[in-house]
């Protein structure tokens, strides 16, 4: 049993210090982008006088949409690692009412009834699950991602996701910039008098490639958390062995998407809190 928790903590240990990579890697994966498309291609492009007015005006759309879905990327990035998703307090006590709930209280599926955690010595919340990474419970908890050396939960959900949505987006943007260059240069109309040299172009295929995986990969991931987002349910609910049906947390897509967002349409896409009405935190008179 001794060496089992020595290798628990073995483990947990190496996954924080492999948060600690992922900042790298990340930054890393932006400046592979920003050097072929704003450094050797697009950004020079706005200074061609060579060029037709067409041209110039998609390069100027390149260069300044990189930036801003750069800028929302790292803000959302940033937002997911420093925000804390929520931690139950000290003197929470649950509050369901048997004869309101009486089902919550005998069905072991039902997220609804009490619950104690043994490692926190405290009650926790419903849909409360305990991390052991990060050594505590976190309320709504999705899971703990490495990339962003952080639990995923109830206050910076919006922001993993929105780190997806842009990345997915940057990604996008960096794959359609780049294939033009491609096409031009295999079709033998880009040559070493127009600019190319082999080490641009191994850097620009090697963006080509690593943004053409992301995208592909980021889209599986966003259509998840979408379709969980409008059913009200995390990634750890979702894999439950025995959930209650019908699901007590479905307000319907509309709130559903409000709850993790906010009521303002026009913030769902930026990485600030969403209002506090909307969120399960005044549901359950927590104190964050």
């Amino acid at each position: 049993m001794a060496g089992s928790d020595c290798n628990v903590f073995q483990f947990c240990k190496c996954l924080r210090l492999l948060g600690n990579v992922m900042i790298l890697v990340v930054l890393g994966l932006v400046a592979l982008s920003y050097y072929p498309i704003v450094v050797t291609i697009y950004g020079p492009a706005m200074f061609d006088q060579n060029i037709s007015p067409v041209k110039e005006v998609a390069a100027i759309f390149v260069v300044a949409s990189f930036h801003v879905l750069a800028a929302l990327m790292l803000w959302s990035y940033f937002a997911a690692i420093l925000t804390c998703p929520g931690h139950v307090p000290d003197d929470f006590r649950p509050d369901v009412d048997p004869e309101e709930n009486p089902e919550a209280m005998s069905d072991k599926s039902d997220p609804r009834r009490p619950r104690f955690c043994r490692k926190c010595q405290k009650w926790k919340p419903e849909r409360t699950h305990h991390c052991s990474i990060c050594g505590r419970c976190v309320l709504k908890m999705d899971h703990h991602c490495v990339w962003v050396m952080n639990c995923v939960g109830e206050r910076n959900y919006k922001f993993f996701f929105l780190f997806l949505w842009h990345t997915f987006l940057l990604s996008l943007l960096s794959v359609l910039a780049l294939l033009p260059y491609f096409s031009e240069f295999f079709k033998g109309e880009r040559n070493a008098d127009k600019g190319s040299n082999p080490a641009q172009l191994a850097v620009s295929f090697m963006a080509f490639v690593v943004d053409l995986a992301f995208c592909l990969s980021l889209f599986g991931f966003i259509v998840m958390h979408l379709k969980l987002i409008a059913a009200n349910c995390t990634t750890i609910e979702m894999f439950e062995k025995e959930r209650i049906k019908p699901w007590p947390y479905d307000k319907g897509v509309k709130k559903n998407f409000e709850e993790v967002f906010g009521t303002s349409k026009l913030l769902w896409f930026v990485p600030v809190q969403r209002d506090q009405a909307c969120t399960n935190e005044e549901r359950l008179r927590l104190r964050m």
